[in-house]
């Protein structure tokens, strides 16, 4: 009988801190008609990003390469997995002229992963990379980047054309990985950043997210593993479940709970901490160049 009940009761509500405004102000509004009229493709547009108008207003958005199928089908993601289209070529291009077109200051480019691919896509992304310094050689570049399987032929191409920051994602705590990425490996991800600091990437960068079903001490345990490998950066956010075929939250996490993550951070050397509700991966990315 409870069984039932709780099928047929509501979910539970976010609490008020996840509330956000409707983006608003002159330089929001500016470049949603350009996205609209020239149809570019933003992460912060199709993922509905919660910061988008405050991103926007600082000249920051973030743009998806290598098409939007991804070959990975990780618990937590919105993007469609299955087998991705051919690669467009014309791409790095196009990704430079929306930037010029919307005089980003500070761009974030991220894929999906394209296991597919014998380069798992790593040329697209040193060409778009290229690309954009040609056209927009004002514009400051974050990458977030998938593993390549941990390749280091393919994570060279990134530190060649050597981005002002490179990111990748831890996304969870060690012990909830394989649920949450499935794909992935929580040693193969510190791998890669240590990689990246090692061979001269002067700042690398990760995030997590909470309310997965994770302990405190199993979030301050990466973050000591992040501190081992020398990353610079990190971002904490809430989940919030894309879709009911999606991983349930777990937590809502409080705006006291992410204020002392923020503080362990701090306390263990991190250049930058953003640490709250509503952070995501490029959240003040603009100011993590410095």
């Amino acid at each position: 009988m409870n069984t039932v009940l709780e099928s047929v009761l509501p979910p539970t509500p976010k609490p008020k801190w996840l509330r956000v405004k409707l983006p608003t102000g002159k330089k929001y509004t500016e470049l949603r008609g350009l996205v609209d009229k020239y149809k570019l493709n933003t992460i912060c547009t199709s993922g509905s990003c919660p910061n988008m108008g405050e991103c926007w207003g600082e000249g920051t958005a973030t743009f998806m390469i290598l098409g939007n199928i991804c070959t990975r089908s990780c618990g937590f993601c919105g993007v469609k997995t299955g087998r991705p289209e051919t690669v467009d070529w014309d791409e790095p291009e196009k990704v430079a002229r929306s930037i010029k077109l919307m005089n980003i200051k500070h761009a974030v480019i991220t894929s999906v992963d394209r296991d597919d691919l014998k380069d798992m896509g790593s040329i697209i992304w040193a060409e778009t990379v290229k690309a954009i310094r040609r056209m927009n050689p004002n514009t400051t570049l974050e990458t977030l980047i998938p593993d390549f399987q941990g390749n280091t032929r393919n994570l060279d191409r990134i530190i060649e054309v050597n981005p002002e920051v490179v990111s990748h994602n831890m996304e969870t705590v060690k012990r909830l990985t394989r649920e949450v990425r499935i794909q992935a490996k929580y040693e193969k991800s510190l791998e890669v950043l240590r990689y990246l600091k090692e061979q001269g990437i002067k700042r690398t960068k990760s995030g997590i997210m909470l309310g997965l079903g994770e302990t405190e001490e199993e979030v301050i345990q990466v973050l000591h593993d992040l501190a081992a490998v020398k990353v610079d950066i990190v971002t904490i956010g809430q989940y919030l479940q894309p879709s009911k075929k999606h991983l349930p939250v777990k937590e809502f996490i409080t705006p006291e709970q992410f204020a002392k993550y923020e503080q362990i951070g701090k306390e263990l050397g991190f250049r930058h901490v953003e640490s709250g509700a509503l952070v995501r991966s490029s959240y003040h990315a603009e100011k993590h160049i410095y």
